[in-house]
């Protein structure tokens, strides 16, 4: 209950408006999204491989670390014409990573040099102080620097070879390649993610716009559409606002002829009763007696007009349903059926046991009646009709078969089109080819679906229905 506040009190502030939501940018937020996730492991992989790079060059420079202390020992050992450094390293490998060799040389001629070293200089004539130099010994390409004492006595050539370093480069690959791969993988993964998780409203905005049905032009919500879907949005709403409108001003002239035209075709029914009472001749029997019929059709026609017109605009949700017995509801149609049936020898077979279907009882009853009545509208005198209700899987499925003359296959199809009908099918029978249409309408309407097959006993027809059970 509402109290007043006190005398004197100050009235409560009203609450400011909320802004409107502003469109966000797709682009710019996938942009974000895959910038951050690759530096996060761009910088990541970074750090592993100058974790391995340094490991690797740790060993490079082990190794020249020992080479030079070889190459001391070469150099501070007697001179003499040989000057071959040939034992090996103690506990040392054969396969070096560095394996540099070295050269002394005095106008010309080496006097000492490493093992692996030729008995020509590396470098012939070099005319600098010291630097670097790439000559071709034989099939073999070097890598040499060259320094020369100040009064260039003598120069010392140290020499590694090409191959050797690109040893080194392919052992760090062999060694960086994994974690690269991986960390490509993991990147690709979660750009992926990334993609999948921005683009969601894509998803959420195509399915809406795929659930919309003629019944459903509800205008797709815009709040939180990004910026570059907004005017896509905006535009289909526009064509669903002017197609709702169209929809509308057909349904409410259907409606509106339809009910202007009940008046007059009932008075017409009458004045043709009153013309027959006043005149009972013979020869103006079978011609009344058309006109009759014919009213009575295009009476039928209104009648059914009407109610798709009153059904179209009904959503799902908006429908009202309650418990309803299918057994008194069968008992009452055979009751409505009995007189037609009995005059033409039709055997009418009900069977709705327990049934209880969660349905709208007024939809529910057209729906059933407007089977039930094709059913006996088009089989052949002494045909045989059975109607089944069963419960399964949650839902009441409604089945009517016959063993009149039967659909094709290719019209069975078509049999819930409005205002189709048969060729050739049943002919002195009235319809308006909308009883289907009627019932296709209302099961939808339930959630449920209308299919057609087989008949009894391998010919006729049936006709299957199904609505949620209570």
């Amino acid at each position: 209950m509402a109290t007043e506040p006190p005398a004197g009190a100050p009235a409560p502030a009203p609450m400011p408006p909320q802004p409107p939501q502003r469109p966000w940018s797709l682009r710019r937020r996938l942009l974000a999204a895959i910038v951050a996730a690759s530096t996060v492991l761009w910088l990541a992989s970074l750090g592993i491989v100058t974790y391995i790079a340094w490991h690797e060059t740790n060993d490079v420079f082990d190794d020249a670390l020992e080479e030079s202390g070889y190459m001391l020992m070469a150099a501070t050992t007697d001179w003499n014409e040989r000057g071959l450094l040939s034992r090996a390293r103690a506990g040392g490998t054969s396969e070096r990573k560095v394996d540099m060799q070295y050269q002394i040389v005095v106008d010309g001629r080496v006097l000492q040099r490493t093992s692996g070293a030729p008995a020509t200089p590396f470098v012939a004539g070099f005319d600098d102080d010291h630097g670097f130099a790439d000559p071709r010994v034989g099939k073999q390409r070097w890598r040499v620097f060259v320094v020369r004492d100040e009064e260039r006595h003598f120069e010392v050539q140290v020499g590694q070879l090409h191959k050797k370093r690109l040893d080194i480069l392919e052992e760090l690959a062999e060694h960086l390649w994994l974690p690269v791969a991986g960390f490509l993988a993991v990147l690709a993964l979660v750009c992926w993610l990334l993609i999948h998780r921005v683009l969601k409203p894509l998803r959420q905005t195509a399915s809406a716009i795929a659930a919309k049905t003629p019944h459903d032009l509800a205008l797709v919500a815009t709040a939180g559409q990004p910026r570059e879907l907004l005017p896509i949005v905006q535009a289909l709403n526009g064509v669903l606002g002017r197609l709702d409108a169209a929809l509308q001003a057909e349904r409410r002239f259907t409606a509106d002829a339809a009910h202007e035209l009940r008046t007059p075709l009932a008075g017409l029914h009458m004045h043709v009763q009153l013309l027959q009472r006043q005149h009972p001749d013979a020869a103006l029997a079978a011609p009344f007696k058309k006109l009759r019929d014919d009213i009575s059709r295009v009476t039928a026609l209104v009648d059914s007009l009407l109610a798709l017109a009153r059904l179209d605009p009904v959503t799902h949700e908006l429908l009202a349903t309650e418990a309803v017995p299918l057994a008194p509801l069968c008992e009452q149609l055979r009751a409505t059926l009995a007189d037609s049936a009995a005059r033409r020898g039709l055997s009418l077979v009900l069977r709705c046991a327990d049934a209880v279907a969660q349905a709208n009882p007024a939809m529910l009853q057209i729906a059933v009646r407007n089977v039930l009545d094709n059913a006996v509208r088009y089989c052949p005198d002494g045909a045989r009709i059975e109607l089944d209700a069963v419960q399964a899987a949650g839902r009441i499925v409604i089945t009517v078969r016959d063993n009149g003359p039967g659909v094709d296959a290719a019209s069975r199809q078509r049999l819930s089109e409005r205002f189709f009908r048969v060729l050739g099918h049943a002919a002195g029978q009235g319809g308006s080819g909308l009883g289907l249409s009627i019932v296709q309408r209302i099961v939808e309407l339930h959630g449920g679906t209308l299919g057609f097959g087989a008949g009894l006993d391998g010919r006729g027809l049936g006709v299957t229905f199904d609505v949620p059970a209570h």
